[in-house]
């Protein structure tokens, strides 16, 4: 069996969503991998078809929560101008619950001028920089 690793990232447009699939994509051959955007719901899609926004945040909520609760690592992009807030959700969660944490950011910018918040860094085993580094990190 394969370890199961958690994808955490934003999920909002069409290029956060095909960016996904791509890791997926390279991440699958090694990992079980949950894609939150494929595996769980997306509220947007739930509201749409006629669930309460509070019923519809609840069953996303406890959906991510369960797949975090039974993964084997946590892999969080961090991408972006600041790192997404759900992901830096399931980043502290997934730390706390004693997974192994690992995350990319191709996005050279940051919010402080040291990097990144020591509350996302600390949580971390290793941050990749590129897609070729995670082809070699899954592979090892």
């Amino acid at each position: 069996m394969k370890p199961i690793l958690y994808l955490a990232a934003p999920l909002f447009s069409h290029s956060e969503k095909a960016f996904n699939e791509e890791l997926t994509g390279i991440l699958s051959d090694k990992f079980d991998v949950f894609l939150p955007q494929r595996d769980n719901h997306l509220i947007v899609d739930l509201i749409a078809g006629g669930m309460s926004v509070d019923a519809a945040r609840r069953k996303v909520f406890d959906g991510d929560l369960a797949a975090i609760q039974s993964c084997d690592v946590l892999f969080a992009v961090l991408d972006g101008r600041s790192v997404d807030e759900g992901t830096c959700f399931e980043l502290g969660y997934a730390h706390a619950s004693g997974k192994t944490c690992v995350g990319l950011q191709t996005d050279p910018r940051r919010l402080l001028p040291i990097g990144n918040n020591p509350m996302l860094q600390c949580t971390l085993t290793q941050v990749l920089q590129s897609l070729d580094e995670v082809v070699a990190w899954a592979r090892s």
